[in-house]
């Protein structure tokens, strides 16, 4: 569990007021001294991130964030840092006092219900004053849950029994798809039938390993009770017609989705790992929905590439230099591609005529869906969705889609 990748995780937001006991409360949880505590304000300038097993939710990701209320000169750059954390947040910890609820915790609250999603209220140093009952009645109203806990003063010896209430809050505050997360390509197979991965091996390809997205499919076609075969591009047409019975569905990598198309029987599905993230991180209606805008796009436009994790770019990089290519060639319009890469994300995409975000292996579900808020009104696809669309073949790697699962008729 402790390699359980962070976007497989459920992401848990430490927040509060500055000083409120955030950091204490994550070297409590964790037992170990996993961030710095200080009776001194805002000494959290950071994000700090700490993943560990929390039994019975499984592997969880604290996000120890700074606190509100910090008006030194990078306070502004510290509550920009907490709002994005806040973004790939899936529960919301708001950290408080026996008595203290007023205008900065109502600010968070409203932020958690602007994302969806569930905030409870954890009122630590209960061991210098009891919370009134009247008061956790009212945070109860006004939160998920609630939990009392005493971050600093308390005996390692109970430190099971005063958690008890913190882990009970957080289970019923943990989004449906995490306790039953959704299918990857399982659905889209039967039990018995066979998944065959096409996954080419050039100069991008991390040395010695395969990439997230083909160990996760590997592993949901195995847990759906399918047999699972991978080969290279290359071989891909010869392990076909070796096959006794034509495989459940094909994916392949989105950069040779052409050759998949060309090689496979129309009467077998095939799709591609990004179109697949698309439904199981983001939301494929409006992913496929967004790749129509491509060739409508006109001179002098401006187009968002969304890329979630860092890498050096190599020469015929996909971001950078294979997009950009196909975009231009199938709108046929002179364009300005613009790319951003890791957590950041521009906060007005409104001033781009499209987003072409990458397939989000690195992003949480969470933070996938807010990215897609974010964009309101613009077009926005994903890698996968936009380079099959302009090699033409994007109805055909949306077909399995219509024959079955939880977004069969997009």
């Amino acid at each position: 569990m402790l390699d359980t990748p962070k976007s497989l995780r459920l992401h848990i937001a430490l927040t509060g007021r500055v000083n409120s006991g955030k950091s204490s409360l994550l070297n409590l949880v964790t037992g170990q001294d996993a961030a710095i505590v200080s009776p001194e304000r805002g000494t959290t300038t950071d994000v700090v991130e700490k993943a560990m097993e929390l039994a019975p939710l499984g592997p969880v990701l604290w996000l120890d964030t700074a606190g509100t209320g910090d008006d030194s000169l990078l306070g502004a750059e510290r509550l920009r840092r907490t709002r994005s954390a806040i973004d790939r947040a899936d529960v919301m910890a708001i950290v408080t006092a026996p008595g203290v609820w007023g205008e900065a915790e109502e600010r968070l609250l409203a932020a958690a219900r602007e994302r969806h999603i569930r905030a409870i209220a954890v009122v630590n140093r209960c061991d210098t004053a009891e919370p009134a009952p009247e008061f956790l009645a009212a945070l109860r109203e006004k939160c998920g849950g609630i939990a009392p806990v005493a971050a600093t003063a308390c005996d390692p010896s109970q430190r099971d029994r005063v958690l008890a209430a913190f882990k009970a809050a957080l289970i019923e505050a943990a989004p449906e798809e995490f306790v039953e997360p959704p299918p990857l390509l399982g659905d889209l197979v039967s039990p018995g039938g066979s998944v065959m991965l096409i996954v080419p091996i050039d100069k991008q390809a991390p040395k010695g390993r395969l990439i997230l997205p083909q160990v996760q499919a590997i592993r949901d076609a195995l847990d759906a009770g399918a047999a699972v075969t991978v080969v290279r591009d290359s071989e891909y047409a010869a392990a076909l017609a070796a096959q006794r019975t034509p495989p459940s569905l094909v994916v392949c990598d989105s950069q040779v989705v052409d050759l998949m198309v060309r090689e496979t029987p129309p009467e077998i599905p095939c799709t591609t790992f990004s179109i697949l993230f698309a439904r199981f991180k983001g939301d494929l209606r409006r992913l496929a929905e967004g790749a129509a805008a491509i060739p409508r796009l006109r001179d002098g436009d401006r187009v968002l590439i969304a890329e979630a994790c860092t890498h050096h770019a190599a020469e015929d990089d996909i971001g950078r230099v294979k997009i950009p290519r196909l975009l231009a060639a199938k709108s046929g319009a002179k364009i300005t591609c613009e790319v951003f890469s890791g957590r950041d994300y521009p906060c007005d995409p409104g001033v781009y005529r499209l987003i072409v975000h990458c397939g989000s292996c690195m992003l949480n579900r969470r933070e996938t869906l807010r990215r897609i808020e974010l964009a309101g009104g613009t077009p926005i696809t994903n890698y996968g969705m936009a380079i099959s669309c302009c090699r033409g073949v994007l109805d055909r790697v949306l077909s399995p889609f219509r024959l079955g699962g939880r977004d069969a008729d997009a």
